[in-house]
């Protein structure tokens, strides 16, 4: 990062750096169960259930881009070990054990809930601190308000069914 660009961030670099990458480990798990709840969904309307977690997974994968490249401007380090994930993660990881396509709905709900909190605490510390972090947490966060509408509406069109 520049010399300028340092001086307007009015942050801990550091402290800023490391909810980044729990965020990140939060980002990868997310894709994975999204990904590999596409893969094994079944039951009521699991074409359209797999769109959406198809699509939700990528927005996670693009999301886990843009903190790498933020972590990486503010000098910091990505996590470069999965293995931290687990450690690091705020939201955890639910294996869809049941691979009907209202409890892995729910899961990913509960997941998206969570990261609503995550990237609403984010926008708060990073508001008039940090303007280029604040645009991308902003960003993040309006994507997982979307995911969560997203995967209420399939529940009750399938509740509806």
């Amino acid at each position: 990062m520049g010399t300028v660009g340092k001086k307007i961030i009015k942050l801990d670099v550091k402290k800023v750096v490391k909810l980044f990458n729990k965020a990140l480990a939060d980002e990868w798990l997310a894709y994975y169960q999204y990904w590999i709840g596409a893969k094994v969904v079944a039951g009521p309307m699991r074409e359209a259930v797999v769109a959406e977690l198809i699509e939700h997974a990528n927005d996670e994968l693009r999301h886990a881009e843009m903190l790498v490249e933020r972590i990486t401007q503010l000098g910091g380090t990505p996590i470069l070990d999965p293995k931290q994930w687990h450690k690091l993660t705020n939201c955890g990881y639910e294996v869809p054990n049941d691979p009907q396509t209202l409890p892995v709905l729910k899961q990913n709900i509960k997941g998206e809930q969570c990261a609503i909190k995550v990237y609403n605490k984010l926008v708060s510390l990073t508001k008039d601190k940090d303007p280029i972090s604040h645009q991308m947490v902003l960003e993040i966060l309006k994507d997982e308000v979307e995911h969560e509408e997203d995967l209420e509406a399939i529940v009750e069109d399938i509740k509806q069914s």
